[in-house]
């Protein structure tokens, strides 16, 4: 990240790993249900244990809660998300959509990972979508961050503060 944008200190995550701390970070895979309270029900082992909570997108190629839908509440619930977004199910408009939601959400960590392949999940007739690859995703989360700019060219008045990993 450049001088201009400096690292989202207010991370839980992001302090520890620039202080040279362990971080420790869990994972939860939301459910499949609308309501809340199952989510938080999950979370609420790692209450105080962890820096950061992993919010799985569409584990095993299977369909649960949204991650942006769960990470936005676990962030009004007291928790740091670490939102995973997979390249595997979202077009590229869809894609800067999201990071912008997890902007407004106050999510600030951001995993991105390609996805587990849809003929290992529930509904194996699933069309991926891979309009971008990880490492498309990343520059372009990048650009949002660091240039308040679409790929477009098109200005973001208040782009997402994002700390961006992949795997």
């Amino acid at each position: 990240m450049n001088a201009a944008h400096p690292l989202p200190v207010e991370s839980a995550l992001v302090r520890a790993l620039l202080a040279g701390e362990f971080a420790v970070t869990a994972e939860v895979v939301p459910p499949l249900s609308s309501d809340p309270v199952e989510l938080l029900e999950k979370a609420a082992p790692t209450r105080g244990c962890v820096d950061a909570l992993n919010v799985t997108d569409g584990a095993g190629a299977r369909p649960h809660l949204a991650s942006l839908a769960a990470a936005g509440i676990l962030v009004q619930n007291g928790y740091e998300p670490v939102l995973q977004f997979t390249c595997r199910d979202r077009n590229r408009l869809a894609l800067q959509s999201d990071l912008l939601g997890a902007g407004a959400f106050g999510i600030q960590n951001l995993l991105i990972l390609g996805g587990d392949d849809p003929k290992a999940g529930d509904q194996p007739d699933t069309k991926p979508v891979f309009d971008l690859g990880p490492v498309e995703f990343i520059r372009m989360a990048r650009q949002m961050r660091d240039d308040a700019a679409l790929p477009s060219g098109r200005e973001i008045s208040h782009p997402p503060n994002l700390f961006i990993g992949i795997a």
